[in-house]
């Protein structure tokens, strides 16, 4: 349920950046409601939003089960360049992609000393003494 909470919250974030225009008409809005307990949405507006997902229930073991969505969201942004994230929300966490989301650095190399340090454990394993009585 925190998954569908937090995507929908995703979600939100991503139109709150929209300037709403209230002559805007929807031109598609599609569902279906799939009978195993799925669903597919697809919906357009006028100008230029439009988003589509497919959601499932899966079952991760004989007592749970898992809301798995996937889909994408994209609109013009004020600057007129078109914004789109697409993502999978499921029991691991809601996980986008999108060019205009930011990139996490270039992880730092581990420095020589850290190094040498691991090649000696490595190389002198801990040997656990038994006490003689």
């Amino acid at each position: 349920m925190k998954i569908i909470v937090f995507a929908l919250c995703a979600i939100a974030c991503a139109f709150a950046a929209v300037v709403p225009d209230p002559e805007a008409n929807v031109v598609r809005s599609d569902y279906y409601h799939h009978p195993e307990g799925g669903y597919q949405y697809v919906y357009e507006t006028e100008n230029g939003i439009s988003a589509q997902a497919e959601g499932q229930i899966r079952s991760l073991n004989k007592d749970e089960v898992a809301h798995q969505v996937h889909g994408s969201v994209s609109y013009i942004a004020p600057d007129g360049q078109r914004i789109e994230t697409t993502y999978v929300a499921d029991e691991t966490g809601y996980h986008p992609q999108g060019a205009h989301l930011p990139t996490p650095p270039a992880p730092l190399p581990i420095p020589d000393y850290i190094l040498r340090a691991l090649e000696y454990i490595a190389a002198h394993p801990y040997k656990e003494e038994t006490a003689k009585n």
